[in-house]
């Protein structure tokens, strides 16, 4: 399989990138969840910038990875590996199939937490604790998921590298 010119730089940068990502996804999420975060701490959000910021950052850094594994890094991985790309979800069971995500209905899940998280979080603040404590269960798995795709990213650059290295 061949890998274009242009498809291996798309691929090295989103491997940078989601690398990238995944660590400011994981040092804010151990800033904002250093204690179960709770309705009385969701209160404190309009009194305390440093704590918004921080479920800002959060929210916009879950989000931020979830764009970019499953709306650029995995589009372009499923090209490298020669397969059709369509429909987000379709491409979320192919990762599924090929062991990149645990759960295509886990990611759609992922994203409706995300929404909620981005949408409602001003109004009522029960709601944006229980989505808080949700996205901060999900960082493990969404992590892994964008780890692996890194991985595999990576691992189809080398083996195109040595291929050009040594075309036989």
């Amino acid at each position: 399989m061949k890998i274009t010119p242009s498809l291996t730089a798309r691929l090295e940068f989103l491997a940078r990138v989601t690398d990238k990502e995944c660590q400011h996804l994981l040092d804010t999420d151990g800033r904002l969840f250093g204690t179960l975060f709770t309705i009385e701490e969701a209160q404190k959000i309009e009194a305390d910038p440093i704590l918004a910021e921080r479920l800002d950052a959060f929210v916009s850094r879950f989000g931020r990875l979830q764009d970019t594994v499953g709306d650029k890094l995995l589009p372009a991985l499923l090209t490298a590996l020669a397969e059709k790309t369509g429909p987000a979800i379709d491409n979320l069971d192919k990762a599924e199939k090929f062991g990149f995500i645990e759960s295509a209905d886990g990611w759609m899940e992922m994203r409706r937490l995300r929404n909620q998280m981005v949408h409602e979080y001003i109004e009522d603040l029960a709601v944006l604790a229980s989505a808080l404590r949700s996205g901060h269960a999900f960082v493990p798995a969404l992590v892994a998921a964008a780890r692996r795709c890194v991985a595999e990213a990576r691992r189809l650059l080398q083996a195109q590298a040595a291929t050009s290295l040594n075309p036989t």
